[in-house]
């Protein structure tokens, strides 16, 4: 459990778990709320996930969920390979956080800052020295927001493509970020 710095909603605690089956549809409402943001903002949008992606990774135990109050407000995703999009970038072992997305009326919480004091953690249990992400390129506030979190900006790569990313993945180059531990 935490306590989130600077809670607009005052004294709220948040877990950080594994997401389970019966948390599907919740993940995918998200998703549709995290990809209607994203058209307000950019061209370059979520194109939507297969479901069974989601259900294997929910059974690999690499979906989580933010819960408050018994409420799922935030999910995301971690992989440990990420070969399409950080080619040779990505030799050493990374924890690629992937697919963060937040309940709008949660916007504004720090999600991302517990996400990475997870991931640090986590990282850190399991002698791991690098959280990765990456998002499409061209967002100035999506990138100055991922360097406030405590992310080193990259630059620009673009993705060897194929039918294993999602289809927003074949829209151009993508900003790459990195955490040394």
């Amino acid at each position: 459990m935490a306590t989130l710095p600077n809670d607009k909603k005052m004294n709220l605690t948040l877990s950080i778990v594994n997401s389970t089956q019966e948390d599907i549809e919740a993940i995918f409402s998200l998703y549709d709320t995290a990809t209607a943001y994203q058209k307000m903002f950019t061209k370059k949008h979520w194109k939507g996930f297969e479901r069974t992606l989601v259900e294997t990774e929910i059974s690999e135990h690499r979906q989580f969920k933010i819960v408050m109050h018994d409420q799922i407000v935030c999910a995301f995703v971690i992989t440990f390979s990420d070969p399409y999009i950080w080619q040779e970038k990505g030799i050493e072992p990374a924890i690629y956080i992937h697919r963060i997305a937040t309940h709008p009326d949660y916007h504004g919480n720090g999600f991302v800052k517990e996400i990475v004091n997870w991931a640090t953690q986590y990282a850190t249990k399991i002698r791991i020295k690098y959280i990765r992400l990456d998002t499409t390129s061209g967002n100035d506030k999506l990138t100055n927001y991922y360097i406030r979190c405590g992310f080193t900006y990259l630059g620009n790569q673009e993705c060897i493509l194929t039918d294993d990313l999602p289809a927003h993945y074949k829209d151009g180059l993508f900003s790459l970020f990195e955490i040394k531990l």
